[in-house]
């Protein structure tokens, strides 16, 4: 059956509701530039609902001012292919932001103390924008379980908080980060750097298991844990956005790390930022 694709917000919800009528249906939201850390998402998906449904749109609210809404890779084409690969049902690719964001538009989720620090102190508003388009997406679709990816793991955080809070009753999964061969995350954002900035991306995963090393083998200071990853980044030319350990449910700083406490990292190659996390028990 060839993927259907959809350009209104209307006819998502529609397609959503006929899609129900036959047991559970899946969401997969995403902003395009598609890799196979979101057809991962979408396999994972096929697996739990008879249905999937993939969104691609790239949400202007969270973008602030200067960052780069105008120049996000778009490959809509290439995102459609691989779609159908990973088995997706149907598409909601929006025509035009109003699809979603009607004229007038005026009401917004305002997430609380989650969305505050790491990504939400570097970047004022992008959880308010996250938070009000996926919660426009649960409300399109009423999809039953919706899949996320834990590279934006303050995002799933958010999301699921967003998800109990107001009733939604989505099931709100989270899936593994994939990593390239070298230990770099996969993300749209890789598409911006140039040859030799991809060459010194893997000081994300570098100071991620130097980290973790020194977890095991009993450094325990949250303060220490974060130096560390700092000097790793710093030795790649890596400009440290932050580097901090936090609790994985309320993201709480910790003083002493534990093996579920989860180290946060973010930072800039050129103007390109990127972040990374993990578990500090976790290794591979």
């Amino acid at each position: 059956m060839s993927l259907g694709v959809i350009a209104t917000a209307r006819d998502f919800r529609r397609a959503c509701q006929e899609a129900r009528r036959d047991g559970e249906l899946a969401l997969v939201p995403t902003m395009g530039s598609l890799h196979a850390g979101h057809q991962s998402l979408i396999r994972a998906s096929a697996q739990r609902a008879p249905a999937v449904a993939v969104t691609i749109f790239v949400n202007p609210p969270q973008f602030a001012p200067g960052e780069d809404l105008s120049r996000y890779p778009r490959d809509i084409d290439g995102d459609l292919r691989k779609c159908e690969e990973a088995g997706a049902t149907f598409v909601f690719a929006p025509r035009g932001p109003e699809e979603i964001y009607p004229p007038g538009f005026q009401t917004y989720v305002e997430p609380g103390p989650l969305a505050v620090p790491l990504c939400g102190e570097k970047r004022p508003g992008h959880f308010r924008g996250v938070c009000t388009v996926v919660a426009k997406l649960f409300a399109l679709s009423r999809a039953d379980c919706a899949f996320f990816g834990e590279k934006d793991y303050q995002q799933l955080a958010v999301v699921r908080r967003m998800n109990a809070d107001l009733n939604l009753g989505v099931e709100v999964i989270g899936r593994p980060i994939v990593r390239e061969s070298d230990g770099v995350a996969m993300s749209s954002r890789n598409a911006y750097l140039s040859r030799e900035e991809r060459l010194r991306a893997p000081g994300l995963w570098k100071a991620l298991k130097a980290a973790r090393d020194a977890f095991t083998a009993g450094e325990v200071q949250a303060a220490r844990l974060e130096e560390l990853a700092r000097q790793k980044l710093a030795e790649d030319e890596l400009r440290v956005d932050y580097a901090e350990v936090r609790d994985p449910i309320e993201l709480r700083r910790a003083q002493k790390a534990d093996p579920i406490s989860r180290l946060f990292l973010a930072a800039f190659l050129g103007k390109t930022r990127l972040i990374d996390n993990g578990a500090l028990g976790e290794q591979g």
